[in-house]
């Protein structure tokens, strides 16, 4: 995977902005952000909360690691060159959940 098709993934949920993040780009949806990548390096960070993580780290463990915010873990990171795009997909629609606003989530 690449950049490019995170972003049409990360895009197509409901009113999800991509802005500025330092030297990142961010996925955003009411300006809580979901995931974050350097543009031209084959990672995303993912915001997911633990409930979506541990599972996902224990099905993944070749695409995925413990994204750490000093010693909390806040998310996964993902290697873009070793993940399925369903699983992509997947993650970043349950963040999306876990950060939308109610009045958006199905």
């Amino acid at each position: 995977m690449n950049l490019a098709q995170v972003r049409k993934i990360a895009m197509a949920l409901p009113e999800v902005s991509e802005e500025p993040h330092f030297d990142r780009t961010s996925f955003r949806v009411n300006g809580k952000i979901i995931a974050t990548a350097i543009p031209d390096k084959p990672y995303l960070n993912i915001m997911a909360s633990e409930a979506t993580r541990e599972p996902a780290l224990a099905i993944y463990p070749d695409a995925l690691e413990k994204l750490y915010w000093g010693k909390k873990v806040c998310g996964v990171t993902v290697d873009l060159e070793n993940a399925d795009p369903d699983m992509v997909a997947d993650l970043l629609e349950k963040t999306w959940n876990e950060k939308a606003p109610k009045s958006l989530r199905s």
